[in-house]
C-alpha cells in the first residue's frame, strides 16, 4: 500500500493507518460482507459494519475483550491467528503469515492498534483503468489498475487492496483485478475500495474470421444505436419477421390480445408498404389499449382487492384506463398520484397511498417506481451498491409521514385483520409526526432524495414539491426510468435490467439509446402512444426470433426478437380466443 521498505528497521517506523490500511484488509478478506461479520447480526462474537461503512464501530468491535487484538503479544491476536488458520476459523483461510495483510495487521498492533480518526487522509476519488474496454479474441484476459486519490493529494495504486465483483457469469475476476472471459460478451466489473465504488464495462469481441456486416437499413434512431453496437460486436441482426408474426406480436404487445383470424388474414393480404405502422396506429386507438396498459400499471401500483377493496380497485383501474385513453402524459399521471388526497372512491389516485400504509413503504415505492432507486438496503445500512445513505433514506421517508386515513366505512369480515379494509376511506394530511429514525429515536427532518436536492419550502405543500422535483424537466432520471419500462414491455428486456434498478453499478446496455428515448419521450409530453409507436415501428422491434451463427447466443443486445412469456391475463384471454369461448368469472 505504501508501507514497505527495503530496510526492515525503517519500515517498522512507518505508522500504519487503521482507516486507510487496516479497513481495506477487512474488505479484501470479505470479513465485512453480508455473509460474514458484516451480517446484520454478525458472525461468531464479532459484528462489523457492512463493507466498512463505520470504521469507528469496527475499531471498537475489534478491540473488545483481550483476545482479538493483543498489544502485549501481537502475534497471538486472534485477528492474525484465525484468518491464517493457526486456530479454528469457520470463515476459512483469508491470508497467510507471509502476506502483506498479515504484516500490516501485525505492525498496526505493535504500534498500539489505534484508530487514526481525524488524522487519516480521506479518500477523495477512485479511478479504474481502463474505465471501459473492448478487445478481441484470441486475447481473453485484461488487467485492471485501481488508483485512489486522497484529500491530501496522495495517489496510491490500490489494485491489490480493492475488491471486485462481476455483473454476470461470462467472465471471472481474480483478487488482484485480472478479468478472464469464459466466452465472448459483455460484463461490468464493480470495483470497491474504502467508501468508493466504480463500475467498468468490458467487452470481449468474438474472433469470427470472415465476418461480414449485413448492412440493414435503419428506420429511426433506435436502429442506429442498436446496429452500431451490433456491428462493433461482430454480430448481425436477424431478418425481419413475416407479416403473420408481426400482426400477432403487435396485438399482444400493444393491446394484450390475439388478432381474430379475419384480422390476421386481412393484414397479411394487405399490399400496402406502410401497413405495419398503420396497424400500430389503429391498435393505439382501440379501447383494449388503455385497458391493457392500465392493467400493467395496476400491477405496479398495488391495485388489488386485498389492500384496497373491489370498489376501490374498479375506481383506480378506471382512472388509469381513462388517463391512457385521453393521452394524459405520464408526468401528469404521476403528479396526480403523488399529490392525491381525499376519498379513495371519488378521487381514485388517492388509492396509491391507501395501498402504502406507512412512510417507509411509501418512500421505497415512490423511489423505485418513478426514479428507479431501490432504497431498501439503506434502511439498515448505507447502500452497498448505490450512493444512498441511511441519513438520506430516513430523510426521504420522513417526507411521507403525516398521511392518515379516515375510515368512512369498514365492512371487512375479519375484524382482527388490521391490514384489510372493505369500504371507503379518505387520505388526509395531519400535522402529527409519528415516524422516527430508529437510530436517534427522533423524527428526521423531511427532504427530497439525494444530498444535492434542494431543501423543501415549509410554506408550500411538500407533495406538490415532490411532484415538481420528480417530474420536472431537470430530472432526466424520471424520463429514463419510464422510457426504460415501456421498452421492457415491448422488447422483453430493459436497457437497464432489472427495469427499476438504476444505479452506477448497473449500467444500461445501450446508454446512448436510453438517453435518446428519454429525451424523445419528454419532448413529446410523455405521450405513451408516441413512444410505443416509435419503438414498434423500428426495425429492431420487428426482427425475427430466428438466430444465425453470429447472434445465436445474444440475450441483451437485441440482435433478434426475444420470445417472452405472456402475462397470465393475456394468456388466459388468448386461450379463450383460440377456443372460441368467452371466459366465465365469478362476481
Amino acid at each position: 500500500i505504501l508501507l514497505f521498505s527495503s530496510n526492515p528497521a525503517s519500515a517498522r517506523q512507518v505508522p500504519v493507518s487503521f482507516r486507510n490500511d487496516i479497513m481495506p484488509i477487512l474488505s479484501r478478506g470479505s470479513c465485512n460482507t453480508g455473509g460474514c461479520h458484516g451480517h446484520r447480526d454478525g458472525k461468531g462474537d464479532l459484528k462489523l459494519s457492512l463493507w466498512g461503512e463505520n470504521p469507528g464501530n469496527d475499531h471498537t468491535a475489534l478491540l473488545e475483550g483481550a483476545r482479538r487484538v493483543k498489544p502485549s503479544s501481537p502475534a497471538a491476536s486472534w485477528i492474525l491467528r484465525k484468518p491464517t488458520l493457526q486456530m479454528e476459523h469457520k470463515g476459512k483461510k483469508r491470508f497467510g503469515p507471509e502476506s502483506p495483510e498479515y504484516s500490516l495487521l501485525l505492525r498496526w498492533i505493535e504500534q498500539g492498534a489505534v484508530d487514526d480518526y481525524g488524522e487519516a487522509a480521506r479518500l477523495r476519488s477512485l479511478q479504474v483503468t481502463p474505465d471501459s474496454a473492448i478487445f478481441s479474441e484470441p486475447q481473453r484476459s485484461l488487467q485492471l489498475k485501481v488508483w485512489a486519490t486522497f484529500e491530501n493529494g496522495e495517489r496510491r495504486d490500490v489494485t491489490y487492496w480493492a475488491t471486485y465483483s462481476l455483473s454476470n457469469l461470462l467472465a471471472e475476476i481474480d483478487p488482484v483485478g485480472k478479468v478472464t472471459f469464459l466466452k465472448p460478451g459483455e460484463t461490468t466489473v464493480l470495483t470497491r475500495y474504502l467508501n468508493e465504488h466504480v463500475s467498468t464495462r468490458i467487452t470481449l469481441l468474438p474472433e469470427r474470421p470472415g465476418f461480414a456486416w449485413n448492412d440493414p437499413v435503419p428506420v429511426n434512431y433506435i436502429d442506429e444505436h442498436i446496429f452500431t453496437k451490433l456491428r462493433r460486436l461482430r454480430m448481425n441482426p436477424s431478418g425481419l419477421c413475416d407479416d403473420a408474426t408481426f400482426v400477432r406480436r403487435a396485438f399482444l404487445d400493444v393491446i394484450g390480445t390475439l388478432p381474430t383470424a379475419a384480422e390476421a388474414r386481412s393484414f397479411v393480404a394487405d399490399p400496402a408498404k406502410d401497413k405495419r405502422e398503420t396497424l400500430i396506429k389503429q391498435l393505439l386507438q382501440r379501447p383494449e389499449y388503455s385497458q391493457f396498459w392500465a392493467l400493467k400499471w395496476s400491477d405496479l401500483l398495488r391495485n388489488e382487492e386485498k389492500v384496497l377493496d373491489s370498489t376501490g380497485v374498479e375506481a383506480f383501474h378506471g382512472w388509469m384506463r381513462e388517463s391512457f385513453d385521453q393521452g394524459k402524459g405520464i408526468d401528469q399521471f404521476v403528479r396526480e398520484l403523488l399529490t392525491a388526497r381525499g376519498s379513495t372512491y371519488n378521487n381514485p389516485p388517492a388509492n396509491y397511498y391507501r395501498a402504502l400504509r406507512n412512510p417507509t413503504d411509501r418512500s421505497e415505492a415512490t423511489a423505485q417506481l418513478f426514479l428507479g432507486a431501490r432504497l431498501r438496503c439503506a434502511k439498515c445500512h448505507n447502500h452497498p451498491f448505490d450512493r444512498w445513505t441511511q441519513d438520506e433514506y430516513y430523510k426521504f421517508a420522513a417526507l411521507f409521514d403525516g398521511i392518515d386515513y379516515k375510515v368512512i366505512e369498514n365492512k371487512r369480515r375479519d375484524k382482527f385483520d388490521k391490514n384489510t379494509f372493505v369500504g371507503e376511506q379518505e387520505v388526509q394530511l395531519v400535522p402529527e409526526r409519528k415516524f422516527k429514525d430508529p437510530r436517534s429515536k427522533k423524527p428526521p427532518e423531511p427532504g427530497l432524495l439525494g444530498s444535492e436536492a434542494v431543501a423543501l419550502n415549509a410554506e408550500q405543500d411538500r407533495f406538490e414539491q415532490l411532484a415538481d422535483w420528480i417530474t420536472g424537466p431537470s430530472n432526466t432520471l424520471f424520463a429514463m426510468v419510464q422510457a426504460n419500462r415501456i421498452w421492457y414491455n415491448l422488447m422483453g428486456r430493459g436497457l437497464v435490467n432489472p427495469v427499476d434498478d438504476f444505479r452506477p453499478t448497473n449500467p444500461a446496455s445501450h446508454p446512448g439509446l436510453l438517453e435518446a428515448l428519454a429525451k424523445d419521450f419528454a419532448d413529446h409530453s410523455y405521450d405513451l402512444r408516441h413512444l410505443i409507436l416509435r419503438i414498434t415501428t423500428s426495425r429492431t422491434y420487428q426482427l425475427s426470433t430466428e438466430a444465425d451463427r453470429t447472434n445465436n447466443e445474444d440475450s441483451e443486445n437485441y440482435a433478434r426478437a426475444s420470445m417472452t412469456r405472456l402475462p397470465a391475463e393475456v394468456l388466459l384471454d388468448a386461450a379463450h380466443s383460440a377456443l372460441g369461448q368467452s371466459g366465465k368469472f365469478k362476481q
